[in-house]
């Protein structure tokens, strides 16, 4: 038996620029793969502070779960990845103007890099109240 699986696809979140998508749907669980601060539009990094970046990261992660049919207080699971753990008080302060309690469980993890130099990367899981189809 294999596992039916959807490819979840938008305009308004950067595209893919490897051997990935940016989320796939299995039943009503969605799986959506990290977000660093990339325009859509020009799909360079958002000049400006750690701060620029963390609200670039979420919005494209909302163009994601939006696309798949949800929204963010569908969001499980939200994994946090920065080069300066630091820069997580940041994180909490904008994740809260994103996010209504309860919360997502969370991961913050420190990395020594991420993709194009930047600041923070989210992957995110997110169950779906109603399938979509």
């Amino acid at each position: 038996m294999s596992i039916q699986k959807t490819v979840i696809s938008t305009p308004l979140a950067p595209q893919a620029i490897g051997t990935y998508s940016q989320a796939i749907k299995v039943d009503d669980t969605v799986y959506l793969s990290g977000q660093i601060p990339l325009d859509p539009q020009t799909m360079q990094v958002v000049e400006g502070d750690i701060a620029v970046q963390i609200h670039r990261v979420f919005d494209n992660l909302k163009a994601v779960t939006e696309a798949a049919g949800g929204d963010f207080s569908d969001i499980v699971k939200l994994n946090v990845y920065l080069t300066d753990l630091g820069d997580f008080p940041i994180v909490n302060e904008i994740m809260a103007k994103y996010f209504t309690q309860p919360y997502p469980a969370r991961a913050a993890v420190g990395v020594a890099a991420l993709p194009k130099g930047v600041g923070v990367e989210m992957d995110a899981v997110m169950v779906l109240r109603q399938p979509y189809y």
